[in-house]
């Protein structure tokens, strides 16, 4: 189905005809077309336009209120002040647009009409370690982009940039060698995320202690990376086996978190190693990279340390070792080159922007990165404690992410239980999952994606305020109604007058696509997110102020239902998008 007609477009487009109409000397006039207050809209156009041509804006606004056509979709229009017009719209073209949306099961949002390719790089945990609060937001947000732009029609690649390489491995895989049962499983079947984990965790702990303790097993581990790095058969495959057992874990945690992770999206560190030398030898033959003090380095006019020197990005080390740099820049020309990539996104920590800012200028010097394919960091701030400083366990230690979501899974499973009337234990259990993870989800996307935010599970399950417990029980009260309907059905009806918060939510309900628009072309969840609260809101408003099965007349009850109805799909589709549940019960 084509896309639906905003009433804002639609009303933008009969006030810049008038406009042209009234202005011919203008063009294509804007005419600042905003939500008020005062009424519906207010245009301000007028106002620069007069001053620009020397005009008289009241006067102009008078002209462009008789150019505009009659019909139904404008009630009142008044010229305010110095030259604003106040734009009331019509119950009945409210009524109608949504019906419009409600009969599109894409409510009315449009595919682009020019989709790309985004390589959105997110999900970025180690081999061999646990994932720690410091995960979570590159995990949250980057799902949520990759579920927008995907719905905008936009081809999305993901790729999981894991830790799986460097120096370490020679220590991990060289005390396998010695201690072969360390990562033994203790039983047949499956294997749990937690048996995982807790091998590698004690596996990493033991080596350690003995590459820090003894000298010859510090040499055996050296020279185990040199044969990780020629790819010695032997080593490889016990290098495998960490990475293997590294996805068991990584898996359950992200299958807690209620986030897909697709195998063939992860491509590590080692995913880039053939094509280090080679980008080494293009940066240093094209003259874009230099060698100082042996190292192969890229310098910029505007970067400088402390001490007034150039700080430049070292592509590879004055020992032959390829730095960070090196893969990022083997990964853009992969992107790129093979993938296709219009768009390169990467969901990564705002405290690697000086990195990102030199390896992007890099390529673009080396003309990897052209006008036709644009590199954007989505730079997210930190998770902090309650205390406002960084979040840490009350020991200082960092917070194990399968430690925060069981927490807060107990946390929402307490509400819900209290909360719920014919649930089973079974259901409670599925449902405080959903609310829990939904709840740091929300938490998390509510917030623009550079500022820090304050992890307070307390404020984050509150059935009260901007929180997904908010939203996801304006939906099952939703829910909750239209199966009381009983033989109502959910039926618009133009002809009937509209109560003020009807016209409120209509209006807000006719915003969904150009909010999805915004958040897909600005990488901003948290443009949806705040959309839905206001949505939740102004239900909550409507439904007490406007009974909705013991509504006077047949019509006006199927009208609301009508508009609940509609309310709900918009609240389930948006969260989708976000990558939370809506549970139909609650």
């Amino acid at each position: 189905m084509a896309s639906v007609p905003s009433l804002a477009s639609s009303l933008h487009q009969r006030i810049a005809d008038a406009l042209s109409a009234a202005l011919p000397e203008a063009g294509a006039a804007d005419p600042l077309l905003r939500r008020s207050d005062r009424a519906d809209f207010q245009a301000n156009g007028m106002l620069a336009l007069a001053k620009k041509l020397g005009g008289n804006p009241r006067e102009l606004a008078g002209k462009v209120v008789e150019g505009l056509p009659a019909g139904e979709l404008i009630k009142e229009v008044e010229v305010s002040g110095p030259g604003f017009l106040n734009i009331t719209i019509a119950d009945e073209a409210i009524t109608k647009t949504l019906a419009a949306r409600a009969a599109d099961e894409r409510l009315g949002a449009p595919l682009a009409e020019h989709p790309g390719t985004t390589v959105i790089d997110w999900a970025q945990p180690n081999v061999a370690k646990e994932m720690h609060v410091g995960h979570l937001r590159n995990s949250v947000i980057g799902n949520a982009v990759v579920r927008i732009l995907e719905f905008t029609g936009e081809k999305v690649i993901s790729r999981h940039h894991i830790g799986d390489w460097g120096t370490q491995f020679g220590m991990l895989i060289q005390y396998l060698i010695e201690h072969p049962h360390e990562l033994d499983h203790k039983a047949e079947g499956e294997v749990s995320g937690e048996e995982a984990m807790s091998n590698l965790n004690r596996l990493y702990k033991a080596s350690r202690a003995l590459f820090d303790a003894d000298e010859e097993f510090k040499a055996r581990a050296r020279r185990r990376v040199v044969d990780l790095q020629a790819g010695d058969e032997e080593t490889l495959a016990l290098w495998q086996r960490f990475v293997d057992e590294s996805k068991i874990y990584f898996y359950s945690v992200f299958d807690k978190l209620d986030v897909e992770i697709r195998d063939e999206d992860i491509v590590g560190e080692s995913g880039y190693n053939d094509m280090l030398a080679e980008t080494c030898r293009m940066l240093e033959e094209s003259g874009v990279a230099v060698r100082s003090e042996g190292a192969l380095c890229v310098f910029f006019d505007d970067v400088k340390g402390p001490d007034g020197n150039p700080v430049p990005l070292i592509v590879q080390k004055s020992d032959g070792g390829f730095g960070y740099a090196a893969t990022d820049l083997s990964a853009i020309r992969d992107r790129v080159f093979n993938l296709k990539a219009d768009t390169l996104l990467y969901v990564v920590d705002v405290r690697q922007s000086l990195h990102f800012k030199m390896v992007f200028e890099t390529a673009r010097r080396a003309g990897w990165l052209t006008d036709d394919v644009k590199a954007v960091q989505l730079g997210f701030g930190t998770v902090l404690g309650k205390d406002g400083k960084p979040f840490k366990t009350r020991e200082g230690e960092t917070v194990r992410l399968v430690d925060l979501l069981d927490e807060a899974i107990d946390r929402a499973s307490a509400i819900v239980r209290e909360k719920a009337q014919d649930l089973t234990e079974e259901e409670i259990a599925e449902r405080g999952a959903q609310v829990g993870i939904g709840a740091v989800k929300y938490a998390d996307l509510s917030t623009s994606a550079a500022r820090d935010y304050k992890f307070d599970l307390d404020q984050m399950v509150s059935l009260n305020g901007d929180t997904s417990v908010y939203l996801q029980y304006a939906f099952a009260r939703i829910q909750s109604i239209l199966r009381k309907a009983g033989e109502a059905a959910p039926v618009a009806h133009p002809e009937l007058a509209l109560a003020p918060a009807e016209r409120a939510l209509g209006l807000h309900l006719d915003q969904f696509a150009a909010t999805v628009a915004e958040a897909a072309g600005e990488f901003a969840p948290h443009k949806l997110a705040g959309y839905l609260y206001q949505l939740a809101s102004l239900y909550t408003t409507f439904y007490d102020q406007c009974p909705v099965l013991k509504a006077e007349e047949e019509a006006q009850v199927e009208n609301r239902l009508f508009l609940c109805d509609l309310t709900a799909r918009t609240l389930r589709q948006g969260m989708e998008l976000l990558g939370i549940r809506t549970p139909e019960r609650l």
